[in-house]
């Protein structure tokens, strides 16, 4: 009997808890899941956050529901000492590759070039952003995923950059740059934020 009473308490407490994840996932749009913590401990308030959280992801991105928080932003922006530029969800840098060629539906960082240059890549058919104002798509990778475009161009990583605010990548070999919010190459010098 305490046995069957204390599995039926593990249960209630993982329903609460995932209860709780499913409220703030919708509360920060694009924020970081720890972001979540915080607005978990309003999911106990009452009914009434449960029933709006229901209807918000279906309608906001039904396929990103099951997968993670991180996935509802694509690309956002952050200022550095080069202007406004275009970054993942996290904040990484993200660059362009002058030997790229718009709408061209490929790239041309291939073997050695991506071990340096890690492509964006999204699980979403459409990319979406938040303050980025170039026209955003996909194209696909050799190994099958989507890399993100913005403005018909491939954006890539740099392997240097280790953490948000890094731009280290910036002007490397004078073929790779930032780009602004409206999709243009930075061509200026900058690193950090």
């Amino acid at each position: 009997m305490k046995q069957h009473l204390g599995a039926g308490l593990a249960i209630l407490a993982l329903a609460a808890t995932l209860s709780g994840c499913g409220s703030s996932s919708t509360a920060p749009a694009g924020s970081s899941p720890a972001a979540g913590s915080t607005t978990g401990s309003t999911a106990g308030t009452g009914s009434s956050g449960a029933s709006s959280a229901s209807p918000s992801p279906t309608s906001s991105s039904p396929p990103a529901s099951s997968s993670q928080a991180g996935a509802a932003v694509d690309l956002k922006t952050a200022s550095s000492t080069a202007g406004s530029v275009v970054v993942d969800a996290k904040g990484m840098s993200l660059y362009f590759f002058t030997k790229d060629t718009k709408d061209s539906g490929n790239s041309a960082c291939t073997g050695s070039c991506l071990v340096s240059w890690p492509p964006l890549t999204t699980t979403s058919g459409t990319p979406s952003a938040e303050g980025v104002t170039g026209k955003l798509g996909t194209i696909s990778t050799p190994d099958g995923k989507k890399q993100v475009t913005l403005n018909g161009m491939p954006l890539y990583y740099f392997a240097k950059d280790t953490k948000p605010g890094d731009t280290l990548g910036q002007g490397v070999g004078g073929v790779w740059y930032l780009s602004d919010p409206s999709g243009a190459m930075i061509k200026a010098a900058g690193q950090g934020y």
